[in-house]
């Protein structure tokens, strides 16, 4: 059976690694029906060229509609949808059975709710949808049907060992008993020292040393924020208490990460560090089906060899500032997601420094930001506040 696929953020880093499993496919296993891109209309050019029935959309506000579509038709014969509404509408339209979201950023979280409401099953690559609405996706998904299948590795790892190991008991709604234990690869800097941490560049920070990723989660990657949205992803995805989730950091990225169960038994997922593959397991599910992307082989990689060290919580607060916003309440994990995102964007721009970005987050956080989460007018409210606050924080920041 046939699957029909929309690629949202098809020229990103997770689109391309998504176009690269659907090149694989068999014949007649996916049917792109849409791609979406933020600015890159060169990308979507291509794209069009090798799928021609796919819409295309770009998501960008500020793109000159009538330029485009005169340069679209006169180049495809078609016409390229523009700006957020007509991406939603498109979206909600398409009849995809299965959209992956590779948009980064809270920007993401519409178009997950979209796809979801269209009840569409969700490959999510885009953490923010449930630090920032997981409530609300998830009542989406049930209201319609719809799964949401999560494209991180280790969150794709976690769903995987959880339908396979989990206490029936813990299926059916009751207490879960298990810890769940997420992998970090630790970034770059695992072995900086706290003077090294303030002299980061940009430049550095984006050189991750088993990922290629874009900027934005490269810096996350480096500060560890990205694993403390992790923390709280693996929370309300799988309904875990804060107290019973942990990382530790495993430099080689092979194992991508572990649940322990009420007696004790150890269970984990290990595979090479390819995007590819947990993006083949969610458009596939619930098939299993052969893989030709980077099949990990015993030997050369010996289990008894894999190293895990603990994360250093001082060094690298972003992991404990996202423990605190998890148990602290839902639009503290908003508040958390836009003051890091305003932080990073303004450490790759050069106007604060690499150790800022925690300061800042912290400092958005120790305002109060209770509250309820459950409509996305909320949401987006705490958000636009958080940035607010990040971004008049870092106005007082020294020169």
């Amino acid at each position: 059976m046939e699957k029909r696929v929309a690629v949202l953020g098809a020229t990103g880093s997770i689109g391309k690694s998504t176009l690269s499993v659907l090149r694989a496919a068999p014949a007649g296993h996916f049917v792109p029906v849409l791609f979406s891109a933020h600015r890159d209309l060169e990308g979507l050019l291509a794209l069009h060229r090798e799928f021609p029935r796919a819409h295309l959309a770009l998501s960008r506000e500020d793109h000159e509609e009538e330029e485009i579509d005169e340069r679209f038709v006169h180049t495809t014969g078609t016409k390229i949808s523009t700006n957020k509404k007509n991406l939603l509408a498109l979206l909600a339209g398409s009849g995809a059975d299965v959209v992956v979201n590779g948009i980064s950023g809270v920007a993401g979280l519409e178009y997950s709710l979209a796809a979801l409401g269209s009840g569409a099953d969700l490959a999510l690559a885009n953490k923010e949808t449930i630090v920032a609405g997981g409530r609300i996706a998830g009542n989406l998904a049930r209201a319609h049907g719809a799964r949401v299948i999560p494209v991180d590795s280790e969150h794709s790892a976690l769903f995987s060992l959880l339908e396979a190991h989990r206490p029936p008991a813990a299926r059916e709604g009751d207490a879960p008993s298990v810890e769940l234990i997420l992998t970090a690869s630790g970034g770059p800097f695992l072995d900086a020292s706290e003077e090294e941490l303030f002299h980061v560049t940009p430049e550095c920070a984006l050189q991750h040393p088993t990922w290629k990723m874009g900027r934005k989660i490269s810096v996350d990657s480096a500060t560890l924020a990205n694993k403390g949205l992790e923390i709280i992803e693996a929370a309300r995805l799988f309904d875990v208490p804060p107290q019973d989730i942990r990382v530790v950091i495993h430099r080689q990225s092979i194992a991508h990460s572990f649940i322990r169960l009420a007696d004790g038994s150890l269970y984990a997922e290990l595979s090479s560090p390819d995007m590819r593959l947990p993006i083949h397991k969610a458009l596939y599910y619930p098939e299993r089906i052969a893989t030709p992307f980077a099949r990990l082989e015993l030997p050369p990689i010996d289990p008894l060899d894999l190293k895990f060290e603990k994360p250093d919580g001082k060094r690298f607060p972003m992991l404990p500032l996202a423990h605190f916003a998890l148990c602290a309440g839902e639009l503290y994990t908003v508040a958390y997601n836009a003051a890091n995102e305003v932080a990073v964007e303004c450490f790759l721009s050069r106007r604060i420094g690499f150790m800022d970005i925690p300061f800042i987050t912290q400092r958005v956080l120790e305002a109060d930001w209770s509250g309820d989460a459950s409509a996305l007018e909320i949401i987006m409210d705490a958000d636009a506040r958080a940035r607010a606050d990040a971004r008049l924080f870092i106005s007082r920041l020294p020169a």
